[in-house]
């Protein structure tokens, strides 16, 4: 066989492969996120459905320890979320959502975020000002800015650049 024909072999077995791995994107997520819990050292039950109307992996972990998998206001979560949709994309060879939840972790905090906005709603309202919240994730601060959109006295927005980013509640005029 001569050397173009099996880069053509070549590129056909990897085609055929991705195109394998896109339809095991739910068995190859599972996989790896068993992998990365037993390397932690981590016991839990876990659940992975595709949620077919965002093409996301949806994984749901239950632990005795979920305090160890969520981390200060869910870092560890979203860096395991991360990684692993960086390692599944890699493998089906496109990208891939990840979602990942512990426990009722992000129910809770959708609820806490949401409490957030309309209590800095109320601030803005009655005192006239902006109010400033605290440095928030993107995620975080797509809650508050989903929950304040059809607010009738406040506007929300996002300030500044990278760790700094705020997001401010104001008065509407």
């Amino acid at each position: 066989m001569d050397r173009k024909n099996k880069k053509i072999l070549m590129l056909r077995n990897k085609q055929s492969l991705m195109l394998r791995n896109k339809k095991d994107k739910v068995k190859i997520t599972k996989e790896i996120a068993e992998e990365m819990l037993s390397l932690l050292g981590i016991e839990a039950k876990i659940k992975f459905e595709e949620d077919k109307e965002s093409k996301a992996v949806k994984i749901q972990i239950e632990t005795g320890e979920p305090g160890i998998l969520i981390g200060y206001h869910g870092e560890t979560l979203s860096a395991l979320q991360m990684l692993l949709g960086i390692i599944v994309s890699k493998k089906v060879g496109e990208w891939t959502r990840i979602v990942v939840n512990i426990g009722d972790y992000r129910e809770r905090r959708e609820e806490v975020l949401e409490r957030m906005a309309l209590s800095a709603a109320q601030k803005a309202k009655f005192s006239g000002e902006p109010v400033i919240l605290p440095p928030l994730s993107a995620q975080d601060r797509r809650v508050i800015h989903l929950t304040l959109s059809s607010h009738p006295d406040v506007i929300s927005e996002s300030e500044g650049e990278g760790e700094s980013r705020r997001l401010v509640v104001k008065p509407k005029k």
